[in-house]
């Protein structure tokens, strides 16, 4: 089933083709610790602004939002030089980067929300509803 996953499928890793068109045109910049893997253009002659492409490639799920802060500031032109060759400085109150987990079992979920840890609605003793 991989190969077959590999061929027709563009959101569990990078398709053959992508693969192909990566290996040909871009040069491998760096990875995450996510397993993410990142390139850029080796020319510049398909960009409409004259700047090189930025490219990703997902470990597991495509989900824009496995990308941690430094290479989202690298693939949106905010810095030039990637964080494989001058990683940023870390600040002590930073917190370790994570995915949006919306929509799944980890998704937040404030304390008195409709669903909260249990998954089940519950009463509320303090909500009165209003009346006009």
């Amino acid at each position: 089933m991989g190969v077959f996953s590999k061929i027709f499928t563009w959101w569990n890793g990078s398709t053959v083709g992508t693969s192909w068109t990566l290996m040909r045109r871009g040069r491998k910049v760096g990875q995450d610790e996510f397993g993410n893997t990142y390139f850029e253009a080796r020319d510049a002659k398909d960009s409409y602004d004259g700047r090189k492409r930025r490219y990703v490639t997902y470990t597991g799920y495509a989900e824009p939002s496995k990308i941690p802060p430094e290479w989202h500031a690298w693939m949106h032109y905010i810095t030039d030089v990637p964080p494989s060759e001058q990683p940023l400085a870390r600040q002590p109150w930073e917190a370790d980067h994570q995915p949006n987990f919306t929509g799944s079992g980890r998704a937040y979920r404030p304390k008195g929300a409709i669903v909260h840890d249990t998954g089940a609605q519950k009463q509320q003793d303090h909500y009165q509803a209003w009346v006009p």
